[in-house]
């Protein structure tokens, strides 16, 4: 009888390692499971040809170093939110709304206001539901500073 009573102990610890590996950042209150970009081949890959991002997801870019960034939608399909972050994980520009450019020709390229290390990838309207304003800090989860 004692191991039933366990059970739902266990169950709910099974279900909480299940989702620790996963990467994550935390923004304006709010948690997203991201996808990391941090060589060449997958910043410069993307979220290209994906024709969904989910509610609570994105992609975060990690540069090498702060500079100025520009992003650009080529064959991107999913309006996007762009967000830059400096080295101190302060947000230092937005891109808000980006249309998808899937013709892969003529993209324009969405550029940061200021250096930036760090770029994050969101659904279109997020920064607008969460009322980011520049100076915002991004919350890294564990593991991810490292890469």
């Amino acid at each position: 009888m004692r191991n039933l009573n366990l059970l739902p102990l266990l169950l709910l610890l099974c279900a909480a390692c299940a989702g620790a590996g996963e990467p994550w950042v935390e923004l304006g209150g709010r948690r997203y499971g991201v996808e990391i970009a941090a060589d060449d081949h997958s910043r410069a890959r993307g979220l290209m040809f994906r024709d969904a991002l989910a509610e609570d997801r994105g992609m975060l870019f990690i540069h090498e170093r702060e500079e100025r960034q520009a992003y650009w939608m080529k064959n991107t399909r999913i309006p996007l939110d762009i967000l830059y972050f400096d080295d101190g994980l302060r947000l230092v520009s937005q891109q808000r709304d980006v249309p998808p450019c899937t013709s892969g020709v003529g993209c324009p390229a969405y550029p940061s206001a200021g250096p930036a290390r760090y770029v994050l990838e969101l659904n279109a309207g997020e920064a607008a539901r969460l009322g980011l304003s520049d100076g915002e800090s991004l919350r890294l989860g564990p593991g991810i500073a490292d890469r």
